[in-house]
């Protein structure tokens, strides 16, 4: 009995002893297993964690923005770990990164994003980077900085996009063809002339003193009539007029017996003098019985003493007879009109009205080739516009610079050629030369182009400000809301505008429908209207257009087939065999 005993109580302490270790050690193990979890290193986190917006990166403004929402999955990120995320666009032979953004785990005591070790947690980081044309064959990535105390943790990266779609950057490449400001001519074949001449007479007098008809004036006068009716430098007479008239002191009757008989007289004197000098000339004659209007004009630029009085005056009465009751009863500022200004309105006035006509097209056309110094500024200028040969324009600008070197517009000229050439060297230099001679808005403007061209957004803003009132200045502001990723208002500033700059606005836009009719009526298509259309046709599934407009494309210029072969423009048609033949 006694043995049983002590083997039953031996039994059941062995027992007794293994449940108190299990219950001992299990609460310890559980610990141990939940502080190596905490204590543990962060693994390899897998792309399906994360998204991108766009999917695709793209260009925007000469940056490609991008948005990236990211996900630490449960049970992942470490109570004690602070993580740095930075976005890395890498590209064969360089990367660029982008601002990075930092969380921590709930042990951590910061002003950063708190990520939940238990629930993990969602986040959005947004990702700027200063486009290059190499990353249109380029991956995004997320890189990973883990600290967990005074350990730094090193996590592979994760690749979250490809590429960069680049179209918006064609603005470099489609300001070559934007239009310029010219500077125009004033030339006018016909200019419309005249030449006056006075007839004065006495107080209350009509006849025609020999004095005045031999008078300095009536001598310029007939000799203006003779050189226009015999057409020996271009004159061709219109008409002459005849416009008689009696000053406003005096009866109404008495005033307009004296204006009817000094046009009388007038007239038969001029015609006289026509028919002895065989002049076949249109007269056309008329009187006016008191010259209020005159008398007015000659008290407002005069010095008289109370000329404001009798403005005044002037202003508050119509009645021609009231006028001159209130006027007689300044008797002391009377009689300075009578001394100053009523006798110079005794008068008849003959105008000569004629035409100068100036060279034709064909002889201004020989001249500028020949002899361009028989060619005044005007028709110089105006001789430019006679050709579309470029060359030929060129050769008659400079001749203008020589010639007439103090004014602007041949060297604004020669600028906007040089610019529509691709020599913005050339066209800053021209333009530092007409500025220096003028601030035009036409040369403001084109100071613009340049600067946008040469990728100063800012200088062409300032120059585009200072440019108002000249042509096609909408449309160098659509340039400049293009190159700053502000499409819908560059397609309104654009309007109907038909050129490569609009269409890419209006594709930008996805104005599709606008965007192909506008490429379809550019005036002179070249290589990038071409290819414009190929990027048209892939954004609308049109397998036809792309590889017939690229293949037109790539003929004018054969750098588009390298181009295409890296556009993510055309990443579906990688496998287009008809694709695949214009690109390599």
């Amino acid at each position: 009995m006694f043995r049983v005993t002590n083997d039953f109580n031996y039994k059941h302490l062995i027992y007794i002893k293994k449940n108190m270790v299990k219950k001992l050690y299990l609460p310890l193990l559980m610990a141990l297993v939940v502080a190596l979890s905490s204590c543990g290193k962060m693994g390899a986190l897998s792309s399906e964690y994360f998204t991108t917006n766009p999917q695709v990166l793209e260009a925007v403004g000469g940056k490609v923005p991008v948005t990236i929402n990211g996900k630490f999955p449960e049970k992942y990120f470490k109570k004690n770990a602070v993580v740095e995320v930075t976005p890395v666009l890498r590209w064969n032979g360089g990367e660029a990164k982008s601002q990075p953004a930092v969380f921590q785990g709930e042990k951590i005591e910061g002003n950063d994003q708190t990520i939940s070790y238990k629930m993990g947690g969602n986040y959005t980081m947004k990702g700027n980077f200063d486009y290059v044309p190499e990353m249109a064959k380029s991956e995004l990535y997320l890189a990973f900085n883990v600290k967990q105390g005074k350990k730094t943790i090193s996590i592979p990266d994760v690749k979250v996009a490809d590429g960069v779609i680049s179209t918006s950057e064609l603005i470099n490449n489609t300001l070559s063809s934007a239009n310029t400001a010219g500077s125009e001519d004033a030339f006018q074949r016909i200019i419309k002339q005249a030449q006056e001449a006075k007839i004065m007479f006495l107080i209350q007098q009509a006849n025609l003193r020999t004095s005045e008809l031999k008078s300095a004036s009536i001598a310029d006068f007939q000799k203006a009539v003779t050189e226009a009716n015999a057409d020996t430098k271009g004159k061709k007479i219109n008409n002459i007029e005849i416009s008689a008239y009696a000053s406003p002191d005096g009866g109404m009757d008495l005033n307009t017996g004296l204006a009817e008989k000094r046009e009388a007289n007038t007239a038969k004197y001029l015609n006289k003098e026509l028919k002895k000098g065989k002049v076949n000339a249109t007269v056309d004659s008329k009187y006016t019985a008191e010259d209020w209007e005159g008398f007015q004009e000659l008290v407002s630029k005069s010095n008289i003493q109370d000329k404001d009085l009798i403005l005044r005056v002037l202003s508050m009465y119509q009645d021609p007879q009231q006028r001159e009751t209130e006027i007689k009863n300044l008797s002391t500022v009377f009689k300075n009109l009578a001394d100053e200004i009523l006798p110079q309105l005794r008068r008849s006035r003959l105008t000569l009205n004629y035409d100068l006509i100036g060279k034709s097209d064909e002889e201004i056309t020989t001249f500028a080739n020949e002899d361009a110094s028989k060619l005044n500024i005007e028709e110089l200028l105006y001789a430019a516009t006679l050709t579309k040969d470029n060359s030929k324009k060129e050769a008659i600008y400079k001749k203008a610079t020589e010639l007439y070197s103090n004014d602007y517009r041949a060297y604004n000229n020669l600028a906007a050629l040089a610019f529509q050439n691709g020599d913005t060297s050339k066209a800053q230099s021209y333009l530092a030369k007409a500025a220096n001679l003028k601030s035009a808005p036409e040369v403001n403007m084109n100071l613009g182009l340049v600067a946008l061209k040469n990728g100063n957004k800012s200088a062409a803003e300032s120059f585009f400000g200072k440019a108002a009132g000249a042509k096609s200045l909408n449309e160098s502001l659509g340039n400049l809301y293009v190159s700053r990723g502000e499409y819908d208002r560059a397609v309104s500033s654009f309007g109907d505008s038909k050129t490569n700059s609009a269409a890419l606005a209006q594709i930008l836009a996805k104005d599709y429908n606008k965007a192909k009719n506008t490429l379809s009526n550019v005036e002179t298509p070249d290589a990038y209207t071409d290819y414009l259309m190929a990027i048209l046709g892939a954004r609308t599934n049109n397998a036809s257009m792309v590889t017939s407009s690229l293949s037109s494309a790539v003929k004018k210029d054969a750098s588009l087939a390298k181009k295409a072969a890296t556009d993510l423009e055309f990443a579906k048609f990688a496998t287009n065999s008809d694709f695949l033949s214009i690109i390599k």
